[in-house]
């Protein structure tokens, strides 16, 4: 009975911070649209940067850190919610790593002429996301708990491994990617209501985020209880 009232909680309806991160990204998505200027060079297409930038960033830095975080941990620990928790990073940031290499290659069609260059940093972003897919494959193929959440930790500090190297390449090889000139002060590089609409959709996706992570985590959670339960793990 306990168990029954546990699983049935977090899916009885939608959950409140969830619905508010699709809303603010419905917002902030508007705002770039509708109500924030054209850039004078990249035209129309630019504005898919306001998806492109809040969504590798929260991968990357947020999604991914928290995965290495958790992994590292759970090696340590062997908690089994931190690897809920590496579990639920990888997945929602494998969501938002999808809607990266999707956006880039439209916005590069129109800006460099071409969908796609094996440049160092597209290529290694690509190789990332096959990555985490391996990872969250790999949680699929091994029933024994304990064996998969070592080994699923070992490849998420893998895959969080190469998140410098993403970040870092721009630098060290000739890429068609821009360097990051965002926020640079001595050099803004964007006006300030183009400014504004970034970090308010930074702020969108950013609650969108968490309440993924919350309602996937949640999940995990229902899930392992219930398979406790049934005496499969």
């Amino acid at each position: 009975m306990n168990l029954s009232s546990s699983t049935a909680r977090p899916t009885r309806t939608i959950d409140g911070l969830l619905l508010a991160g699709l809303f603010a990204v419905a917002g902030a998505v508007t705002r770039a649209v509708w109500f924030t200027p054209v850039e004078l060079r990249q035209g129309p297409a630019q504005k898919i940067f306001y998806i492109h930038v809040p969504s590798a960033f929260i991968a990357l830095y947020i999604a991914f850190g928290l995965l290495a975080v958790s992994s590292a941990l759970y090696l340590w620990l062997r908690d089994p919610r931190l690897d809920r928790m590496a579990e639920s990073a990888a997945e929602v940031g494998l969501v938002y790593m999808s809607v990266v290499l999707l956006t880039g290659p439209i916005w590069g069609k129109t800006v460099w002429g071409t969908w796609w260059t094996w440049d160092a940093r597209l290529t290694l972003t690509l190789f990332l996301w096959f990555v985490v897919l391996g990872l969250l494959l790999l949680r699929q193929s091994i029933e024994e708990r304990s064996m998969r959440a070592r080994y699923s930790a070992v490849l998420g500090l893998l895959a969080a491994i190469l998140v410098p190297f993403i970040h870092i390449s721009v630098y060290l090889f000739r890429t068609l990617h821009p360097r990051p000139i965002v926020l640079k002060p001595s050099a803004p590089s964007l006006p300030g209501s183009m400014l504004a609409t970034l970090l308010i959709c930074l702020a969108a996706f950013l609650l969108l985020f968490i309440g993924l992570m919350r309602t996937r985590y949640r999940y995990a959670t229902a899930r392992d209880e219930l398979l406790a339960a049934e005496g499969m793990e």
